[in-house]
């Protein structure tokens, strides 16, 4: 047992294979009872629930059932606090994906980027050009109801400091929580 804990610890890619595993389990389990029980009883959560949406608002898996409960909450609620509240929410679920990404999974594909020919891609995109258009890009997608999984990672390339990736991401996520809730709200009338 003990040799297998070992080499789990020296395999290089253990981050990575634990984000695909967590994709493949999240699958497997996305229709079950209990995902759609949680739902509903974050449904009746008030503020909390919103705060929570948010959270789950920035992952393609689980952007669908929060949009859901964001619609559910700007019916019953103030929009701007439901956007304040799941901004707040999203800046949480989208720094545990910064970081994960930035510290864990972006060290271990490193060097195949490299060996598949990522030094000339790597020069490409820190030219004046994609300096600037990684980051913006990055940040319009956040924004966007586009799951922020490519947003964050595009924001990591460019190695944007953890305390500017908070602020932006509560801004970008309130803004387009609160466009998508505002919008929803007057289709729904």
């Amino acid at each position: 047992m003990d040799s297998y804990l070992l080499r789990y610890k020296k395999w290089q890619y253990k981050n990575t294979a634990f984000l695909i595993a967590s994709l493949l389990v999240f699958f497997y389990f996305a229709d079950s009872d209990f995902v759609q029980n949680t739902i509903s009883r974050i449904g009746e959560m008030g503020y909390l629930g919103a705060f929570l949406a948010g959270m789950f608002f920035v992952s393609t898996f689980t952007v669908a059932p929060a949009s859901v409960l964001l619609f559910f909450f700007a019916k019953t609620l103030p929009p701007i606090y439901v956007a304040v509240l799941a901004g707040a929410g999203a800046v949480i679920g989208d720094y545990i994906i910064f970081k994960f990404l930035k510290d864990k999974v972006f060290e271990e594909i490193t060097p195949i980027f490299l060996r598949l020919g990522g030094n000339h891609i790597s020069r490409t995109l820190r030219t004046p050009y994609f300096a600037w258009f990684l980051p913006v890009l990055g940040a319009i997608i956040v924004a966007s109801p586009i799951p922020d999984e490519i947003g964050i990672g595009l924001m990591g390339i460019s190695k944007m400091k953890n305390w500017q990736f908070l602020i932006l991401s509560f801004v970008l996520n309130f803004i387009g929580i609160f466009i998508v809730i505002t919008l929803a709200q007057s289709v729904g009338r």
